[in-house]
């Protein structure tokens, strides 16, 4: 009876398990992806009972008519213990049939996901497979660069090389024409040296122990000037040297004063050649020098020393100016009117009447009776000149002038101008300016 009773109980609380897990299998079933066909569950077997055997009993009938509570309490629950495992059969059943489908779930799931990997798989080979070709299809196109490359860089080598010989060829073909331009541009003669150098057919032959003078005297003048008759002593102290003057109007007494001395002095014999013009101090050069020469058409121009007077100065300071000046002059007029063979008065007297400003000026073959100029030339040969003008450097250089001494300027009435360089103290300046286009600052 108890044992009975017990397996009951089991049964009982099996069923109520399962009943108990039915809501989260069937809540799992509901949330499944894939709908999976389900599986009939089995009827349950519901037991047949069979009419028992009728014990036997003594007992007399009255008394099994009579009611058996322990039977009944059997009986009852031999039935609930029947419904229950039928019950419980019911739910095993419907367990089975949902893992059944959980696991038909989990296989379709499977299978989808082996296919999904496969898929992936696929793709990555796909993809692997496009990278290796295009990095295949680069490598080619690289070797192809290349090889093209290196083509170019043969063909170039071979345009240079062959460029390279023709700018060759060009290059030794400017190389000649300029040979031969530059070879035009000597003279196959060479300088005449000659201690005698006036021709009996009255040419004077210029050598290229040559110095030119232009342009107004000054420091510079000198500087340029001296430092060539050092120079040219020094290399020959026998063959003259020439001093030139296209045109000179003059300028410092105390610049044209050190080239007269460098000329006295000079052991080689210093000669002055005027082609145009020569007046005030380039004058008194020409005429004091030991050898002179002029064309015939040249003009020489003699005059008085002027000075120009600046700031307010009271009539001691102008006497004094006017003292300086004519102690100037005594040293430079002097021994030009001795050689004339007149007194300094005389000279002064025959400047101002040949003109009323003082400004004594002959063509060259009235300067050569005065004693102007030793000698009158009827042509110059310049021997110095082998290379051509046009050539830099090809003159002799000029006196440097400072440019920013003698800049030409125009003044407020339009007429152009130039500044005089500052002079030294107590030096005056024996220059010829008639139209005043030299002026002081």
């Amino acid at each position: 009876m108890r044992t009975t009773t017990r397996s009951a109980l089991v049964l009982l609380g099996l069923a109520t398990a399962a009943i108990a897990q039915e809501p989260a299998a069937k809540a799992t079933a509901a949330t499944a992806p894939i709908a999976i066909a389900e599986v009939p569950a089995a009827k349950p077997e519901l037991p047949v009972e069979k009419p028992a055997d009728k014990p036997v009993s003594a007992e007399k009938p009255a008394e099994e008519k009579k009611a058996d509570p322990v039977k009944e309490e059997q009986e009852k629950l031999t039935a609930e213990n029947n419904l229950a495992s039928a019950k419980l059969t019911a739910e095993t059943n419907a367990m089975r049939a949902e893992i059944t489908r959980l696991k038909m779930e989990k296989d379709l799931l499977a299978e989808r996901l082996s296919l999904a990997a496969m898929k992936r798989q696929v793709a990555m080979e796909e993809s692997m497979s496009k990278i290796e070709a295009e990095k295949a299809q680069i490598t080619r196109d690289n070797e192809l660069a290349k090889a093209k490359a290196e083509y170019l860089t043969n063909e170039l080598k071979a345009v240079q090389s062959q460029s390279g010989i023709e700018i060759s060829k060009l290059q030794n073909q400017i190389a000649g024409m300029e040979m031969e331009t530059k070879r035009k541009s000597y003279a196959d003669a060479k300088p005449v040296y000659l201690e005698n150098p006036l021709r009996d057919d009255g040419t004077l032959v210029i050598s290229d122990r040559r110095i030119a003078l232009n342009g107004m005297i000054s420091m510079a003048t000198a500087d340029h000037i001296t430092d060539r008759i050092d120079f040219f002593n020094n290399a020959d102290k026998k063959l003259p040297i020439f001093i030139v003057i296209d045109q000179s109007p003059g300028g410092s007494v105390m610049a044209g004063y050190r080239i007269l001395k460098a000329m006295e002095s000079s052991d080689a014999p210093v000669h002055v050649v005027v082609k145009s013009f020569a007046a005030s101090m380039a004058a008194g050069i020409t005429t004091l020098a030991k050898e002179s020469y002029a064309y015939p058409n040249a003009i020489i121009l003699h005059h008085q020393i002027s000075s120009t007077l600046f700031g307010q100065l009271n009539l001691t300071e102008q006497a004094e100016v006017v003292k300086e000046s004519q102690r100037w002059w005594t040293r430079l007029a002097s021994p030009v009117a001795a050689k004339m063979g007149v007194s300094t008065d005389e000279f002064i007297k025959q400047m101002y009447a040949h003109s009323s400003a003082g400004d004594w000026s002959e063509f060259g073959e009235d300067a050569q009776k005065l004693k102007w100029v030793n000698h009158i030339v009827s042509g110059i040969e310049e021997s110095s000149f082998t290379k051509s003008p046009d050539l830099k450097s090809a003159m002799p250089p000029s006196p440097a002038q400072p440019a920013a001494e003698m800049k030409e300027e125009i003044d407020p009435n339009g007429k152009p101008f130039s500044y005089l360089p500052r002079l030294t103290p107590k030096d005056v300046y024996f220059l010829y300016n008639p139209d005043n286009y030299y002026r002081m600052r």
